[in-house]
């Protein structure tokens, strides 16, 4: 860990949605806050919720899939460690019994958390929301070196953002959250 321990998470036992990213960025080591970058205000977007409706641990728990800074690679940030996962994720999970709605971002969060149900690529996962049920949703990440998947898969942000802003209203029994 090039910058230290420092686990970014935020999870109270009454949350009812659950973020599960995949390392905090360089960024949000920093400050401590989770998603407190550019992917964590289109994340947001997505979801339509409000900085303050997010940063509720009692209604949003949000947990990655390492909990410190991988250090940075050729192309972004390394993947997280696998060993934090291992260690900590179960435990944490077993702490959070009222999640109804998982958003699993980013193709690790996505092959802990499916497995073999996972498509053979992140694009054909998320294509196949439908298939994961109501209680979970795969999503790119929301990342702004993403520009080009966003750009080639319009269809993601027409059909599932759409239907994951009803599901996130739902469960948070909330409605136009944001004042965009």
């Amino acid at each position: 860990m090039p910058l230290g321990p420092r686990p970014v998470l935020q999870a109270e036992r009454e949350a009812r949605v659950l973020v599960v990213g995949q390392a905090p960025g360089a960024r949000v080591h920093e400050t401590g806050i989770p998603w407190n970058d550019r992917s964590g205000e289109r994340l947001r977007a997505w979801m339509d919720v409000t900085p303050e409706q997010f940063y509720d641990a009692g209604k949003i728990a949000i947990l990655p899939m390492a909990y410190c800074y991988p250090g940075r690679g050729t192309s972004g940030d390394l993947p997280p460690r696998p060993e934090c996962a291992r260690l900590w994720l179960d435990r944490v999970l077993a702490e959070l019994p009222h999640i109804e709605l998982t958003l699993l971002v980013g193709a690790y969060a996505q092959a802990h958390f499916l497995g073999s149900e996972r498509r053979a690529t992140l694009t054909e996962t998320v294509a196949a929301w439908r298939d994961y049920g109501p209680a979970r949703l795969p999503l790119p990440h929301p990342s702004p070196r993403n520009q080009g998947w966003f750009k080639h898969h319009p269809w993601f942000e027409r059909e599932l953002v759409p239907v994951l802003r009803e599901r996130i209203a739902a469960v948070l029994g909330e409605r136009g959250a944001r004042a965009d």
